[in-house]
């Protein structure tokens, strides 16, 4: 059965970024009436949905280490611009890090205007709102979703503390699954004190007859109650394990658990947005310095944007000091930078963190009498209490 062409879309007033100056003869056909700017390799740093509406790489005008640099430094933006690379030299290494954004093209030369044309429209039609991950079965899983605003906010950290207070809610063993979504670099495992037996190589290969039975073959019991989903640090996991895997992961522990805790990744990855839609809570953790505020909030608006559902992530301070005057910002202050107000807070206590990661395992386990574990107990009866999001029921 054929499938209808996307239908055409209008560059007229749109900012058209073009790398290349070869390329410049595109803004009297495939670009008309686009608003085309020609720069270098330098403005892939940073450039987002604010800076362009399509950037068009000519790969041929830049050596192949310095065009995969680039391209790997646009990977590193929130949300940016759909690319299309052309050119008649296109090393591997620029076509894996293309491929980790969530929209790009290649065409090899030689090529024609109509198919500049057609891969521009194919890149710029606007995208339909994602699925949330399915659940089988009729299964009332709970699934939360932990993101740090910046490197080193304490998400893992309170991801774990979350599933822990989950754990101590629930009456039945293997009740609550955590699982460690920064396949790169994740330390949930070594925060535990366990060992991942997630092997990212057998996941992709079972991922088409994974069930509920062969997903036990990569969990670690940390408790009668919690299991961890987690694989070794290995910095090509990203690009080694598919889209359709982790999905297919993440479903058949939705059907498995009564509640899912996943510890996002900060950056986008393919499956990101597809992921949060299934999720009946959104938290982006923030430190109380204004970089990581902003970084929160932005964050936020882009999930918010992006997801196109209406779902609003919520924030959550840590690290809180229990003191009136200091460099930090109030949590007023806080919240002003924020624009919007913050689901809760969770207190500064860096000796209970500490002797937790040490030890390994909980702080609640560690240190039960810290603000921390009391805090995070707060948040968890405050997300519990509200009404779950709907779930499809049915596997896509």
């Amino acid at each position: 059965m054929s499938t209808a062409p996307p239908p055409a879309v209008s560059l007229s007033g749109r900012r058209v970024l073009v790398l290349g100056a070869a390329l410049l003869p595109l803004s009297q056909d495939p670009l008309t009436g686009a608003h085309v700017e020609l720069g270098g390799l330098d403005r892939l740093i940073g450039v987002g949905a604010a800076d362009a509406d399509l950037i068009i790489i000519d790969a041929d005008a830049w050596d192949g280490p310095g065009m995969a640099a680039g391209i790997q430094a646009l990977t590193l933006a929130a949300a940016p611009p759909p690319v299309l690379l052309v050119g008649t030299h296109l090393p591997t290494s620029v076509v894996r890090n293309l491929l980790r954004l969530e929209r790009s093209d290649v065409l090899d030369a030689p090529y024609s205007s109509d198919n500049i044309a057609a891969a521009i429209n194919g890149l710029m039609v606007e995208k339909a709102p994602p699925a949330p991950v399915p659940v089988q079965g009729g299964h009332a899983a709970r699934c939360w979703a932990v993101s740090g605003a910046v490197g080193g906010s304490g998400a893992t950290t309170l991801a774990i503390e979350i599933a822990t207070q989950l754990c101590a809610r629930q009456a039945k063993p293997k009740s609550v699954c955590l699982i460690d979504l920064n396949l790169a670099d994740g330390s949930a495992a070594a925060y535990l004190g366990s060992t991942p037996a997630m092997r990212l190589g057998d996941l992709t290969a079972a991922a088409a007859r994974l069930d509920a039975a062969m997903l036990q073959a990569f969990v670690t019991p940390v408790t009668d109650r919690l299991d961890l989903l987690a694989a070794a640090r290995d910095p090509g996991a990203f690009d080694a394990v598919p889209r359709e895997a982790i999905l297919r992961m993440l479903e058949m522990a939705c059907e498995t658990y009564d509640w899912v805790i996943l510890d996002m990744p900060r950056h986008r990855r393919s499956w990101s947005l597809d992921v949060l839609g299934g999720c009946d809570e959104i938290l982006v953790v923030s430190e109380l310095t204004v970089p990581a505020l902003l970084a929160a909030r932005s964050l936020s608006d882009e999930i918010e944007r992006d997801m196109g559902s209406g779902e609003k992530p919520k924030i959550v301070l840590n690290r809180v000091a229990a003191r009136m005057f200091g460099p930090a910002p109030s949590f007023a202050e806080a919240e002003r930078a924020l624009q919007r107000k913050a689901e809760g807070g969770v207190s500064s206590d860096w000796e209970a963190a500490a002797a937790s990661v040490n030890l390994g395992g909980p702080i609640a386990t560690h240190r039960p009498k810290s603000k921390i574990v009391k805090d995070v107990q707060s948040l968890v009866d405050k997300l519990a209490a509200q009404p779950a999001r709907g779930h499809a029921t049915k596997a896509a």
